[in-house]
C-alpha cells in the first residue's frame, strides 16, 4: 500500500469511529463544548484529576469514562495525529504475521484499523478497562470483522496464554509519565552506572517490570514487538533500553523519535522501537543524547553587538541542549566567579555556574537529568546572568 493510500484509509477510518483532525485550540474547544454537556465534562475533568493520583483504579475508571460513545470522538481527536503517526508505522510491519495482540488497545481505534487491513492474520486486543473493551468489541462486530477479538485482561494480574508473531504496545507500557527516570553519574556527564538496583526501582515505579515480564513471555521466538512509549528523555530512554535488552529482545530496526501534535500542542515522543526475541542480526542500543537542535559554538558570536531595541536581552549565544555542554567545555580563558553543586530534593543533583571568558560573561547550568543550558553575554550585562543565577538556586 502507498503512502498516500495509508494515509487516506486511516483518515477513513478515524472518521469512521466520529474522529475529527482540528489545527486550533479553539475550534477543538469550541466543538468540545457544543458536543458535550456540562455534566460530561465535570465528570471528564473529576476523572482527570483522580488518574493522576496514578492508582490502578483511578486510571480504569478514567477510561472507562473515555469509552462513553458521547465522550469518546470528542476526547480522542485530540489524539488524531498520534493515530495517524502510529497506525500508518504499525500497519506495514504486521507483515505475513498470524497472530497479534494488542496490549493495552484502549477502545480498539487502531486495532480495528489493523484488523480491516489484514483479513488473513488473527488479531487479540486486550485492555484493563471493561467499558472500552465493550466498545472495541462492539465496533469490530459493526464492521463485520471476524479476525479479532477483544478481551478484558490485566497483565500485572493474571498471566497471558498463546503465542503471537507480533506484540504491539503503544502508549501502553510506562504508565508514570511524570517519572524522571535514572540520573546520569554526576552533572558532568550523560553515562548511566550499570545498577541494578536503580535499574529495578525504575522497572518498578513505571510498571514495566511485570508488563514486559509478562509479554516476553506469549512473543514466539523470532517474534518481533512493536513499541511507542514516551520515553525521549534519556534519563527514561535508557533505563528502558535496558529493559528490553535484559528481555532478550534485541532491537532491528534504528529507533525512531517521532514529532506529532494535540491539536497545537507539539508532542515529541518515542522513539519507536521494534525489536525482536533472541534477534541475530540485532542493532546496539545506543545510550548517547540524540543530535541536538543547539547552536554549534563559534567564537565570532562572542563578539559584542549592537543591542537589538526590540528585544534588548538577547544574549551573544544561548544553548538549552546536551551540546551546550560541550560549548561551555570549549570557552577559552574560563574563570569561574560563583559555582555550586547540590542535591536536590528529587535526586538530581544540580550544578549552577557563573564566571567570564574571553572577555564576555557566561551562565552554566547542568544536571543529572541531562538538562543544559549556557548563556553568554557582554561584560556590561553581567547583573542580567546575576540575577539569572541567583533565580535558579531559589527555585
Amino acid at each position: 500500500m502507498s503512502t498516500d493510500s495509508l494515509q487516506a484509509s486511516l483518515h477513513a477510518h478515524l472518521a469512521h469511529w466520529g474522529l475529527r483532525s482540528f489545527s486550533s485550540d479553539a475550534d477543538y474547544f469550541a466543538w468540545q463544548r457544543a458536543t458535550l454537556s456540562a455534566a460530561n465534562l465535570n465528570r471528564l475533568n473529576t476523572q482527570v484529576e483522580r488518574k493522576r493520583s496514578g492508582a490502578c483504579q483511578d486510571e480504569i475508571a478514567f477510561y472507562d469514562l473515555t469509552a462513553d460513545p458521547h465522550i469518546l470522538p470528542v476526547l480522542y481527536s485530540q489524539r488524531y495525529e498520534y493515530f495517524m503517526e502510529i497506525g500508518s508505522r504499525v500497519l506495514p510491519r504486521i507483515g505475513a504475521a498470524t497472530t497479534v495482540l494488542d496490549y493495552g488497545c484502549g477502545a480498539g481505534i487502531l486495532t480495528t484499523f489493523y484488523a480491516r487491513h489484514c483479513p488473513d492474520t488473527q488479531f487479540v486486543g486486550i485492555d484493563r478497562s471493561p467499558r472500552s473493551i465493550a466498545v472495541a468489541q462492539s465496533k469490530a462486530n459493526e464492521l463485520g470483522l471476524t479476525n479479532v477479538r477483544f478481551e478484558c485482561r490485566d497483565v500485572e494480574v493474571e498471566a497471558l496464554c498463546g503465542s503471537y508473531d507480533r506484540i504491539i504496545a503503544t502508549h501502553a507500557l510506562v504508565q508514570a509519565e511524570q517519572d524522571p527516570g535514572m540520573p546520569s553519574r554526576d552533572w558532568t556527564t550523560f553515562e548511566r552506572m550499570y545498577d541494578e538496583r536503580q535499574q529495578a526501582a525504575f522497572e518498578q515505579r513505571t510498571g514495566i517490570d511485570v508488563r514486559l515480564d509478562r509479554l516476553s513471555e506469549v512473543l514466539s521466538p523470532g517474534g518481533c514487538m512493536v513499541i511507542f512509549e514516551k520515553t525521549r528523555q534519556l534519563a527514561r530512554r535508557v533505563p528502558f533500553q535496558r529493559a528490553l535488552g535484559y528481555r532478550s529482545l534485541q532491537l532491528v530496526e534504528p529507533p525512531e523519535p517521532i514529532r506529532y501534535r494535540l491539536v497545537e500542542e507539539i508532542a515529541d515522543d518515542g522513539p519507536f522501537y521494534v525489536v525482536q526475541k533472541g534477534g541475530s542480526h540485532s542493532l546496539a542500543w545506543n545510550e548517547a543524547p540524540e543530535p541536538d537542535e543547539g547552536l554549534p559554538f563559534n567564537r565570532a558570536m562572542l563578539r559584542p553587538v549592537p543591542h537589538d531595541p526590540q528585544d534588548p536581552d538577547i544574549p551573544l549565544y544561548e544553548n538549552h541542549w546536551p551540546s551546550a555542554q560541550r560549548a561551555w567545555e570549549s570557552l577559552a580563558d574560563r574563570l569561574v566567579q560563583q559555582e555550586e553543586t547540590r542535591q536536590e530534593p528529587d535526586g538530581r543533583q544540580l550544578h549552577v555556574e557563573l564566571g567570564s571568558a574571553e572577555g564576555q560573561v557566561y551562565l552554566y547550568c547542568a544536571n543529572t537529568f541531562d538538562q543544559r543550558q549556557l548563556i553568554v553575554v557582554e561584560g556590561s550585562r553581567k547583573g542580567m546572568l546575576d540575577s539569572y543565577y541567583r533565580e535558579i538556586l531559589s527555585s
